[in-house]
């Protein structure tokens, strides 16, 4: 029970600073989530957002940053 515990503040301390670098980036005008590849339907009653251009480079970024990791750990 002891290694779940462990994980479970690693997670939220990994949670913590990802919510702290989002905030930054937002107040930095930094334009993730209005990507040109981002994908806005704007209808009569309905807006439907899909971070298409966002989710590609979120995934390029983390794993780049995992393989990292991964690397140094061994």
């Amino acid at each position: 029970m002891s290694e779940l515990g462990k994980l479970m503040i690693v997670v939220g301390a990994i949670l913590v600073i990802a919510g702290i670098v989002v905030t930054v980036l937002g107040r930095a005008n930094f334009p993730l989530g209005r990507l040109p590849g981002d994908i806005v339907y704007r209808g009569k009653n309905t807006t439907v957002y899909f971070p298409l251009a966002t989710s590609i480079l979120v995934s390029a970024v983390l794993t780049i940053l995992l393989y990292l990791v991964e690397r140094w750990r061994k």
